[in-house]
């Protein structure tokens, strides 16, 4: 903590303290409020939460205006060029890049993670065949807590470290039976000869009577999506994990919490909503008025975010992609003509309105024939290494407090109950 401070002075009643100042190894300082109410008898109001830093972390670093995102101090730029997804899963985790012998053996812990208790299928074949995906998801993942009752315990570090292996390992495993049961394909179970990523695939498209022919360019392009979304800081569902892990909550029903909060439209569904706004315009030929919509801030037309690194890198794999699958998608075509009008339109380039990560994520995931109800699975899929991440480090944080939000009331005040018969 910086030995700096912050006066703060309440012209009512005069009163004045002085605030310590927090800083961080990078990133804006922040005002240490603890003893706001206790000097001067005020809380904050700050609806969502945007100026207030909940938590120290050390895993994942913004700066959207300088187009910055770090995990551990790396550069995503080359996590993303030169590691795999789960050698991001392990960073995250434990704070360094491992070495060969380290990887090896988490990789192998992962892998013989990955199997489902049998019992599960039953509980899949609970919900309507054609429930959401994120529904199942959700429901699954809180009931492993019910399989693994005997290993709880969160104050043991090694009963929290099998449960973040777990959490990784069975999410793909829970996410590809659940798309299987919702279009009645039998569950196909993990194969322990093929890499993580892979390994998913073929658990979501692979039938009996076939083997699946995977062209490497799907696998690669996968990956890529699972590093650019493993973690993005105090995030609302980031938070929601911390929140309620916070109240000493098993880990299973931490990251069931985050799923729930990362399925809300304003957060996990963007992608989904850029293949909206695709069908919205239609044709190629439409989408001229739909940029001219879009420049009508009356019109209430979708357009894009802030510039995001992620979406730099991920769109030279988008083009790959739909060269090298030779996709032929009406909506693709409007994709690619909407990209180029926004890389290149003054209106778009002086505000930085760039085509962002959902952008390009929303177009690969359809070019890869994963239906668009699956989008935010995929999307959990990744983020599970964030959200184990933080869930593990909360648990060493002596700082850790149960979370409680104030409010500012604005109901009736003090009134006399009325009999019934009187009213």
């Amino acid at each position: 903590m910086s030995e700096k401070t912050v006066l703060l002075a309440d012209s009512v009643s005069g009163k004045a303290t002085t605030m310590p100042l927090v800083t961080g190894s990078m990133g804006e300082p922040a005002i240490d409020i603890g003893k706001l109410h206790r000097d001067l008898g005020y809380f904050t109001f700050d609806p969502g939460f945007v100026s207030t830093a909940s938590t120290r972390s050390a895993i994942t670093f913004i700066d959207g205006d300088k187009g910055v995102l770090l995990y551990r101090g790396y550069p995503i730029e080359q996590l993303a060029k030169q590691a795999s997804f789960l050698e991001v899963a392990y960073l995250l985790i434990n704070g360094e890049l491992p070495n060969a012998r380290d990887f090896g053996a988490f990789e192998d812990q992962v892998t013989h993670h990955s199997m489902m208790h049998e019992s599960l299928k039953n509980f899949l074949h609970g919900f309507h065949y054609d429930a959401h995906p994120m529904a199942m998801l959700c429901g699954s993942i809180a009931s492993l807590s019910a399989f693994y009752h005997d290993t709880l315990d969160i104050s043991d570090p090694e009963q929290r470290r099998l449960a973040a292996i777990r959490l990784i390992a069975k999410m793909p495993t829970f996410a590809a039976a659940a798309y299987r049961y919702s279009i009645g394909w039998p569950i196909r179970y993990p194969r322990n000869n093929l890499e993580y990523v892979t390994r998913f695939l073929h658990m979501m498209f692979e039938v009996p009577s076939e083997p699946l022919a995977l062209n490497p360019v799907v696998a690669k392009a996968l990956d890529l999506l699972f590093i650019l979304h493993a973690d993005h800081e105090q995030n609302a569902s980031t938070s929601t994990v911390r929140l309620v892990g916070s109240t000493g909550a098993n880990p299973y029903a931490s990251i069931a919490a985050g799923i729930a909060a990362l399925w809300g439209p304003a957060h996990g569904g963007a992608n989904e909503a850029v293949l909206k706004m695709l069908a919205e315009i239609g044709d190629a030929k439409n989408v001229g008025k739909a940029v001219e919509k879009a420049k009508d801030k009356n019109s209430g037309f979708r357009v894009y975010k802030n510039f995001d690194p992620r979406a730099t890198i991920i769109r030279e794999t988008c083009h790959q992609v739909l060269s090298e699958l030779g996709v032929n998608d009406p909506l693709l075509e409007v994709a690619l003509a909407l990209e180029e009008v926004a890389l290149k339109d003054p209106y778009f380039v002086e505000r930085k309105l760039y085509p962002n990560v959902d952008f390009y994520s929303g177009i690969i995931y359809k070019a890869l024939k994963i239906p668009t109800e699956m989008f935010t699975v995929m999307f959990a899929i990744a983020r599970t290494a964030g959200w184990v991440a933080h869930w593990l480090e909360q648990h060493t944080d002596k700082e850790t407090k149960i979370g409680r939000p104030r409010q500012i009331y604005t109901g009736a005040t003090t009134r006399d109950y009325v009999a019934i018969t009187k009213r």
